[in-house]
Order: C-alpha cells, then structure tokens, then sequence
C-alpha cells in the first residue's frame, strides 16, 4: 500500500471510530431500562421493550466494529497491513476505504460466505 494510501485510510478510519464512539453514546441512552411504573400503555410498552432489544443489538454491533476499527488503526503500520488473512494478496484499496476492519479480500470473503 502506498504512503499516500495509508494516510487516507488512517484519517478515514479515525472519522469512522469518532462517529460510531457518538453513535455508541446514543445507543446506551436508547438502552436505558423501562421503568415498569411508566405509564405508555401495554401495546406502546410492548413496542418499546422491542424497540429496545433492537437498539441492544446494535449497540453490540456497534461496539464490535469499533473495536475492529482501532485495531486496524493500530495495525496500520504493520508490514503485513492490507493483505488479505486467508490468501495473503492485497486487499484492493477501495475495499479497505468501505470496510476498513476487515482482512479479507472479496474473493475469500465471498467464499466464506
């Protein structure tokens, strides 16, 4: 990977890690228990506990990615950054800009599944 390379997917990987840590905050709000004393009727309630369990889901979601995030920021410098971890190839540029957590190129991602 080029230098000039590197240091766009760096910028672009911290951006992404400052908007999924604020995203990250407002799931943990949208997560807040439901007191039981809350009187928002049961269909309304129901709706809510279920709204709920969706923003659990992507709070994992979300904070796994974050993790997957800074740890490609960490690696960056690595030698070995960049190329794919089943076929060791490069992974294409434009891949790593759309999913830069990732350490598969298409081929071996679309073959896992």
């Amino acid at each position: 990977m080029k230098k000039i390379e590197r240091e766009k997917l760096e910028h672009h990987i911290r951006e992404k890690i400052e908007i999924l840590k604020k995203d990250i905050i407002s799931f943990k709000e949208l997560t807040a228990p439901i007191p039981p004393d809350n009187s928002i009727g049961r269909l309304t309630r129901m709706e809510a506990i279920s709204s709920k369990s969706i923003n659990e889901a992507t709070l994992r979601n979300t904070q796994y990615t974050l993790s997957k995030l800074e740890r490609a920021l960490r690696m960056i410098d690595a030698p070995d950054f960049g190329l794919c971890g089943q076929c060791e190839e490069p992974i294409l540029f434009a891949r790593l800009m759309i999913l830069p957590e990732t350490d598969l190129c298409v081929e071996c991602a679309e073959k896992m599944g």
